[in-house]
């Protein structure tokens, strides 16, 4: 069961969101909170493994929100607390941490980025079709990243420009990458999901995966939203690749 938490400032947008996941019969909502503060405090509490948040908020902003809850989070492996029905803790088991949806009306650049930088896994826009919010939440979940298209975009021709020069030197922990390893980073910065890539490299979508995850490893990753962001900032991703 995905355990998720609704963080907006709006109660009708907090139900809207409610009543769609609490539909699915792999999700349960188990909190929601009005503010980052909020959030922060029901993420420690609650121990939620997606978070829905909303960006402009009274009591702290999303992106601090995001920040202060993905810093605190248990490293890969780690045991974290399994609340009870109470919301005190229970038995421990295995986490990662929360990943983190940004939720806005908005899609200004500096939020995109400030989103990604902050640790989140995806970045939608509220008028974002109800089947897309929950392949969204299943998608990071499983340690994926889940960006509107538009968003994708803007997000790496940002990261782009903001390279000083394509001819950068790659940072020295690219260079812990097998050339696999880096072949496959470069087209997770392209966009490709596991089975395209597989397909690109005639490899299978496990085969990828695989090589994904022991690329975030390497780099100290949390999931494939900063694989792209890496991929650009390296150089292995170029502006005229996206196509």
């Amino acid at each position: 069961m995905i355990r998720i938490l609704i963080a907006d400032d709006q109660a009708l947008i907090r139900a809207g969101f409610r009543a769609l996941l609490d539909a699915e019969p792999d999700m349960e909502v188990v909190g929601e909170a009005g503010s980052g503060t909020e959030a922060v405090a029901a993420v420690a509490r609650l121990a939620p493994d997606v978070v829905l948040m909303d960006i402009r908020m009274p009591g702290g902003d999303g992106l601090e929100a995001t920040r202060t809850i993905l810093a605190a989070a248990p490293a890969p492996g780690r045991v974290a607390p399994n609340p009870g029905t109470d919301g005190g803790s229970g038995a421990g088991r295995a986490s990662h941490g929360p990943r983190v949806v940004i939720l806005t009306t908005f899609e200004l650049d500096e939020y995109v980025t400030g989103a990604i930088r902050a640790g989140a896994s995806g970045f939608l826009v509220k008028d974002t079709e109800p089947e897309d919010l929950v392949r969204a939440v299943r998608a990071v979940h499983e340690g994926d990243a889940m960006l509107s298209p538009s968003v994708t975009r803007r997000l790496l021709e940002r990261l782009a420009a903001e390279r000083p020069s394509a001819q950068a030197a790659q940072p020295a922990d690219v260079r812990l990458l097998t050339e696999r390893e880096r072949e496959v980073v470069a087209l997770v910065g392209q966009g490709l999901n596991n089975a395209e890539i597989g397909e690109r490299l005639y490899i299978t979508p496990l085969t990828a995966k695989t090589h994904v995850s022991r690329a975030m490893t390497k780099l100290g990753l949390r999931d494939r939203a900063q694989l792209v962001v890496l991929a650009y900032e390296s150089g292995l991703v170029r502006p005229g690749w996206l196509g």
